[in-house]
């Protein structure tokens, strides 16, 4: 049977991937040079699997930029290719909806794309070792951003309409058996991820196993965490089946040995889509200020009631921050992340930007002088 590249209807070939009509309409004027439409499923080497209407091809990635680290083709783009080449090649990639980055550790500050056109991004965080709440707040403040980002990928007219909602999932529930500690751990979590889903499972007895394929039963889903944290184990159990290869944890620290090694798409059959990721030792902040403003929205709230306008929530008088920390209201932990992650995107974001540069030196300078002022006038009062 054969199917109208631009159609999008339940029957399509390429609807179980997520193909819809918007879709359908962005790849209309390719559909009018002859290229057939896809989704990449999985990279590597500068090649990919790309799912079409006609079956899985193998493409060379070499054509789309590839000097330009943000436009690489990456697992859960949609693009254009062309059938009749040899070797066949991924011509154009689809504008993205969202899409996750984090930065490498490259002294140009370069992003990396992970996963893109994802509606779900699913933090797996396991319960075989003690929490770190530093960490999912990166984690967080990247997620939150996804869709912000989609516009430096290509982001077509429209994007700003789709956005990747973020997901806590809490795995190897079976690990910890006192419900009442197991509510705590949770209640930790919620306090530092306001207005975010929080999740516990357990592949093992599979506890939340039906919620949570329920949550990610329509759309894209990408799952994102540490070696270690279950995640090629929660999808086979997804899947039904021994599909993604795992090993045993280390029982000392809990760390897994990256046996998911590329980012692979698969169909889950309930419906929906799952990107499984290798684990990941660190996530640095890529134009993540947004996403870190949304996670720490109660240290922003009260920012807003600071008597000076451009508090540095230091030693500033009518520091609303400061006097939330002075009456228990916020911790000193929360406060030193915040202030951690907005350094380390600034930094990040004045690496390639030489006006930002140079505006962030004269603010350094600037603070600095009224810090040495502020200490000589200090002085000058005790002698």
């Amino acid at each position: 049977m054969s199917f109208p590249i631009s159609q999008a209807s339940p029957s399509h070939p390429l609807a179980p991937y997520g193909w819809d009509d918007d879709w359908a309409a962005a790849f209309t004027p390719y559909a009018e040079q002859g290229l057939l439409p896809g989704r990449v499923v999985r990279v590597d080497r500068g090649q990919c699997d790309v799912v079409t209407p006609r079956g899985t091809l193998r493409a060379d990635t070499a054509f789309v930029v590839p000097r330009d680290p943000m436009r690489i083709v990456c697992t859960g783009d949609w693009v254009a290719v062309d059938p009749e080449g040899d070797p066949q090649f991924v011509r154009t990639l689809l504008p993205r909806r969202t899409a996750f980055v984090r930065s490498t550790s490259s002294q140009r500050s370069e992003g990396q794309v992970l996963a893109t056109n994802v509606d779900h991004v699913v933090i797996c965080v396991s319960l075989a070792v003690e929490l770190d709440l530093g960490r999912l707040e990166r984690f967080l403040a990247l997620a939150m951003s996804s869709t912000a980002g989609a516009a430096l990928l290509g982001g077509g007219a429209g994007a700003e309409r789709y956005e990747a909602h973020p997901l806590v999932l809490l795995t190897k529930a079976d690990l910890v058996p006192d419900p009442t500690t197991l509510s705590h751990l949770v209640e930790d979590i919620e306090r530092i991820a306001p207005g975010v889903q929080v999740l516990t499972v357990s592949s093992a007895t599979g506890e939340g196993v039906d919620v949570f394929g329920a949550i990610v039963g329509g759309g894209t889903s990408v799952l994102l965490g540490t070696s270690g944290a279950g995640k090629s184990t929660l999808a086979n159990t997804l899947l039904g089946q021994d599909v993604m290869h795992v090993q045993a944890a280390r029982e000392v620290d809990g760390k897994g040995r990256h046996t998911t090694t590329t980012r692979n798409l698969l169909v889950l059959p309930g419906g929906g889509v799952l990107i499984d990721t290798p684990g990941l030792r660190g996530v640095g902040l890529w134009d993540a200020e947004t996403g870190v403003g949304q996670v720490f929205s109660e240290i922003e709230d009260l920012a807003g009631h600071c008597r000076f306008h451009d508090c540095g929530h230091d030693s500033e008088p009518g520091c609303a921050v400061l006097g939330a920390i002075e009456d228990g209201s916020l911790s000193e932990r929360r406060l030193d992340s915040y202030r951690k992650l907005l350094r380390e995107n600034l930094r990040i974001a004045a690496k390639t930007d030489a006006r930002l540069r140079s505006e962030t030196l004269r603010e350094w300078k600037r603070r600095g002088a009224e810090g040495k002022a502020a200490m000589e006038l200090k002085r000058g009062r005790t002698r």
